[in-house]
């Protein structure tokens, strides 16, 4: 036998308790962790300190944290020094607390700091693996690096000065997103809230921080007026009076401006479906192949013309899903057009071609509903229900259906798989279902739903990268290009590729039992980001090609919101711990990049009037950049430096007037939601107030008031218009409609504007 010592086996780190490794079942690892809780069991966590001193880092060109000389502890040292330095630890469970040998530790101690693995310095890069949810349904982790900033992030957290009121803890890392959010919501047990009848999306969570109080008292104090209830403050009460009068006058022109709405008369349809000018036609078609089939592949050009022209030589001819199609992609492509803005008129037509499209499709089956034709009809119609914000908030209710329709003729299989077809229409079904994927993914983001989708569901291919001009229904062969070559269905390959990760990111969000821990949202967030940031090098290298700056916003919009709700449980404990600081820079960064697209006059007409995804993530936006503007002017005010940090105050005020001037100008195209810029002046006033040293109850107040006045000289001009259709016969007046009848589509900002829902 060698004399040699010989090198001690490194262990990985022992994240279950002791009871529970015995027992071989699975632990929650809380602080006494459910089983020892039920089985009325001392938990006791061990983890072994046995690796060399040569210790690897994280990653390359980042040290690993510095750890105790001691190496006699069984307690990871250098995580319990870091806490000692950043603030105060959370005293381990009493179960364990007469426990000898070993102490315990948290869960993640020795993912993030290396402590121990099987691997040595010659094996293959480090690889931190992280379980996505404790049950064995979902899906793992294993990127091969977690986001630098968790390294910076315990850093800059040593040079934070700890607080008395909100002492900062190593510990709040192993709380888990949903008990975070719960916690900020004010929720116990499972609960949830449902917001008019629907459960609470990410916009509105984002909008219940603690900063955003004294505009919530305001709006409670005018509805309390129409109760009886005035404060004693005269002044104020008069204020609070005027403004629930103004709500409720822009709430009754709004109702009068959705009666023209074919949804509020389909006992009595009569849908005009008449083309516009050839002119105007080939000019809205030809947007909409530039822009939005960019990245939802649903129509073959050539083909599409093909019918196009066939359909003008004999309209009288044409069936009714050619029709359709095409009055929707001549639609669709005029929301980028100023032709709407000059006629009004047409963009009401417009706006029947989609309810006709939607009547179509959900009334009695069909066969020719149930084919590629409808499936196209159907993806036509859900975008343009989110470009025009027509039950955009609903999308996610008739994506499940559009997935339905798309798996039972067969989509989600490869066309390898099915009986023997032409390369066009095996291409043209596996762009339909990515497109599909992508609607279903967006919806479930804005909507806070699961998908409904998993990658276990479906083996369909993705489609080759190539031109339509090079597919026809006689092509035998197709080469599919490198990836380096930019075709028309280039953007689709990105999005395609990055849905595993956003599925992923889904299902921690919103599956019934997840639990998001920080580090699978550090993961997560560095998978997409540097994915993307990989691909969008690449978009921009090919200035040359034709990738506009709408491709380029478009890609941006659709990848880019994902990170804000991924992030926003831990940025708002940012302020509280500065170990979650990353996820408020990321969150902030984020918003401020969905609000400042490259400069494209058709994006800035979309996101005036889109609904569904492109409303939604401008919610996500005011959400972040207000907060953290209040934030801000309050550390200010507070410290007394009013030098430190001017320069990033004077940006967020940019932003916020930027996003105002947004709002207003989205009721200028026809939204109804008088919330939003009324939100955003209360903003600048409390802003401005606190700056000042003042009490901001009276500024907010004559800040809304003022908004409100501007909203309804806004939607008096929009009224003015508008011809309503209605027919005269079917007894539907402003008046004779409930309270709440319909206005839960698009009327309520309920970002925080709920006066009851949170407690």
């Amino acid at each position: 036998m060698s004399s040699e010592r010989q090198p001690r086996r490194r262990r990985r780190p022992a994240l279950s308790c002791l009871e529970c490794r015995r027992r071989k079942i699975k632990c929650n690892r809380n602080e006494p962790c459910a089983h020892c809780v039920s089985a009325k069991l001392r938990c006791i966590y061990r983890v072994y300190n046995d690796e060399p001193d040569d210790q690897l880092p994280l990653r390359p060109g980042i040290s690993p944290l510095k750890t105790s000389s001691s190496s006699s502890h069984a307690t990871s040292p250098s995580i319990i020094n870091q806490a000692q330095e950043l603030g105060t630890v959370r005293p381990t469970s009493e179960h364990d607390s007469n426990a000898t040998g070993s102490q315990a530790t948290e869960p993640w101690a020795g993912a993030i700091l290396g402590s121990s693995s099987t691997e040595s310095q010659n094996d293959r890069p480090r690889t931190i693996i992280l379980s996505l949810d404790r049950s064995s349904s979902q899906p793992h982790i294993s990127p091969s690096e977690v986001e630098p900033g968790i390294v910076g992030i315990l850093q800059r957290g040593q040079n934070t000065p700890s607080k008395s009121s909100a002492s900062i803890s190593m510990n709040g890392l192993s709380e888990n997103g949903r008990d975070i959010l719960a916690r900020q919501l004010g929720l116990r047990d499972s609960q949830i809230i449902l917001n008019k009848t629907r459960v609470l999306g990410w916009s509105l969570r984002l909008g219940t921080a603690q900063e955003f109080a004294p505009l919530i008292s305001c709006y409670v104090a005018a509805a309390n007026t129409a109760k009886g209830t005035m404060p004693q403050d005269t002044e104020k009460g008069a204020l609070y009076a005027q403004i629930w009068t103004l709500l409720q006058k822009c709430k009754n022109m709004a109702r009068s401006i959705k009666l023209g709405r074919p949804s509020r008369w389909l006992s009595y349809p009569n849908f005009d479906l008449a083309p516009p000018t050839r002119e105007v036609a080939d000019a809205m078609a030809t947007l909409y192949f530039q822009s939005f089939e960019s990245t939802h592949r649903i129509i073959h050009a050539p083909t599409f013309w093909s019918d196009y022209q066939k359909f003008w030589d004999r309209p009288e001819s044409a069936t009714a899903s050619l029709r359709l199609k095409i009055l929707l992609v001549i639609g669709i492509g005029s929301s980028l057009s100023d032709h709407a803005e000059r006629d009004a008129g047409f963009r009401n037509i417009v706006h029947q071609w989609v309810y006709a499209a939607q009547t179509w499709l959900t009334g009695p089956l069909e066969k020719d509903r149930l084919d590629i034709n409808g499936i196209q009809i159907y993806c036509l119609t859900v975008l343009a229900r989110q470009v025009f914000s027509i039950g955009g908030d609903l999308v996610w209710v008739s994506s499940g259906s559009l997935m339905n329709m798309a798996m039972q003729i067969g989509l989600h299989r490869d066309p390898k798989h099915l009986p023997r077809m032409s390369i066009l229409q095996a291409e043209l079904r596996r762009r339909l279902w990515a497109t599909i994927l992508e609607i279903v993914v967006q919806s479930s983001l804005d909507s806070a739903m699961p998908p409904r989708i998993s990658l276990d569901d479906f083996d369909t291919e993705a489609p080759a990268n190539a031109n339509d001009d090079e597919l026809d229904e006689t092509t035998t062969t197709l080469q599919s290009h490198p990836k380096s070559t930019y075709t028309s269905t280039s953007l689709q390959l990105i999005l395609l590729d990055l849905l595993p990760i956003r599925l992923r990111i889904l299902q921690l969000l919103n599956g019934l039992h997840s639990e998001l821990s920080y580090l699978d949202t550090l993961a997560l967030s560095s998978e997409l980001t540097d994915k993307y940031r990989s691909y969008s090098s690449f978009i921009r290298d090919k200035e040359k090609s034709s990738v506009t700056p709408f491709h380029r916003n478009l890609l941006d919009h659709l990848v880019r919101r994902f990170l804000i709700p991924l992030h926003c449980p831990f940025a708002g404990e940012a302020r509280t711990n500065p170990l979650f600081y990353y996820s408020l820079k990321v969150t902030l960064d984020s918003a401020m990049a969905l609000i400042s697209p490259e400069q494209d006059e058709g994006f800035s007409r979309l996101m005036s009037t889109g609904g569904g995804m492109f409303r939604e993530a401008f919610r996500y936006a005011i959400s972040v950049i207000t907060r953290e503007l209040i934030s801000q002017v309050e550390v200010q005010q507070k410290e007394g430096v009013h030098h430190r940090n001017s320069h990033d105050i004077e940006n967020l005020k940019k932003a916020v007037e930027g996003m105002k001037s947004l709002s207003e100008e989205r009721i200028r195209q026809g939204e109804t939601n008088v919330k939003g810029p009324m939100f955003l002046n209360m903003i600048m006033a409390q802003v401005e107030a606190t700056e000042e040293g003042i009490p901001c109850d009276l500024k907010i107040a004559q800040s809304a008031k003022d908004s409100l006045e501007l909203c309804v000289s806004l939607l008096e001009e929009r009224a003015s218009t508008i011809s309503s259709p209605c027919p005269s016969n079917i007894g539907l007046t402003p008046n004779s409609l409930d309270p709440g009848y319909g206005m839960d589509l698009d009327f309520d900002f309920e970002l925080l504007m709920t006066d009851s829902g949170f407690t």
